[in-house]
């Protein structure tokens, strides 16, 4: 049985101005695994909000996966997204921080006759 062979297309022509991700010092999309792991760590211990950053760590992993199989298009997709995703779960997060800050002191002053 012969083996399939997966196609391979490389763009000729440079990427329009704008569309560019972003890319690390040697020109490799970034994966924001980091970012991601330490979005669910804190989300989980501080705020229950773990679950809320989970699918950034999803998309850090998957564009990893691409950039080591050589696809880099597929790691630049998933990489901004995983970008996106750890942004907003980091203002979640602060959010929720803030909320559980301000709770704790107002429960704190009625509690002082």
């Amino acid at each position: 049985m012969k083996p399939k062979q997966a196609e391979v297309s490389i763009p000729l022509q440079p990427p329009a101005p704008g569309t560019a991700a972003a890319a690390g010092p040697d020109g490799q999309p970034r994966d924001f695994l980091l970012w991601s792991l330490l979005n669910v760590l804190l989300g989980f211990a501080l705020t229950f909000l773990g679950c809320c950053c989970f699918p950034a760590l999803v998309y850090s992993i998957k564009a990893r996966d691409c950039k080591v199989l050589g696809d880099l298009e597929g790691a630049r997709r998933h990489g901004a997204r995983a970008k996106v995703l750890n942004i907003i779960g980091s203002v979640l997060l602060v959010l929720g921080v803030v909320m559980v800050i301000a709770i704790f002191f107002s429960a704190f002053l009625s509690r002082t006759p």
